[in-house]
């Protein structure tokens, strides 16, 4: 890992857990600083904007800035600039995938979409959901930031994108397009941001599902760290392996 200057960096479970930093995130962060190694950590979480996660990690001792931030809102944004330069969006989701879909150029509105756009939200409303349904019917295609079916609360689990996606899949008889991880647009989207290439770069996340598989498939290299939801025993369940396994990203401090 000496030699490789990039970073892609998964948030959850590999930075922070919950509302606390998992020991040694910072160190490590700051050693990439120190070796001038360019990096950007991913999220698949849409509902915030890249100044509102830098916040709220800046806040719990993690020194990382907005623009060392890429999401899935933003890679969704990024795929319907590429079909459609300018347009219109019928967006489900908060401030992060608004603002990402606004920047690309995009209005918002029920009438008449070339988009229906899932996000992450803090609540899914059912007559939006029914919206959505009838506006893909009608012909709006249909994008949604990331397939994951779950996601962590203070409560605990709680359905997201993915779960939803699946019901309005079911109802409309149309699949989405998924723009987040693992799919290889958001991993293009975010070496083409960092303007770095996948043979030059390390993925570095605590899903084999998504982080590792994503990494494998374009083209880099991957670390696996055990301080998230994965354990050594359940790396088996897949047909792909991660190059390298690591307790935490303690163990990942460049020197």
């Amino acid at each position: 890992m000496e030699n490789i200057k990039n970073y892609l960096i998964d948030m959850d479970g590999v930075l922070v857990q919950g509302k606390k930093m998992i020991p040694g995130a910072d160190e490590f962060i700051e050693s990439l600083k120190k070796n001038k190694a360019k990096f950007l950590v991913l999220t698949n979480n849409s509902i915030y904007t890249q100044i509102d996660l830098a916040h709220r990690l800046q806040n719990i001792g993690l020194n990382i800035d907005a623009d060392h931030i890429f999401t899935s809102a933003m890679a969704t944004a990024a795929f319907m600039k590429a079909q459609k330069e300018a347009g219109n969006a019928f967006v489900i989701g908060e401030s992060g995938l608004n603002v990402a879909i606004h920047n690309a150029g995009y209005i918002m509105t029920d009438e008449n979409p070339d988009f229906v756009v899932l996000g992450e939200t803090f609540d899914y409303n059912f007559r939006q959901v029914t919206k959505a349904v009838r506006l893909i019917m009608e012909g709006a295609s249909f994008i949604a930031t990331n397939p994951d079916p779950t996601g962590p609360s203070e409560s605990g689990i709680t359905p997201a994108c993915g779960a939803m996606a699946a019901l309005i899949e079911k109802a409309s008889g149309r699949s989405p397009f998924y723009c987040g991880k693992p799919s290889p647009f958001m991993m293009r989207s975010a070496l083409n941001y960092l303007g770095v290439h996948s043979e030059n770069t390390v993925m570095i996340g605590d899903r084999m599902d998504t982080d590792i598989v994503a990494g494998i498939q374009s083209g880099m290299e991957t670390v696996l760290v055990l301080s998230g939801v994965t354990s050594v025993k359940q790396i088996e369940e897949y047909p792909y392996r991660p190059g390298r396994v690591v307790k935490s990203i303690a163990d990942l401090i460049l020197p």
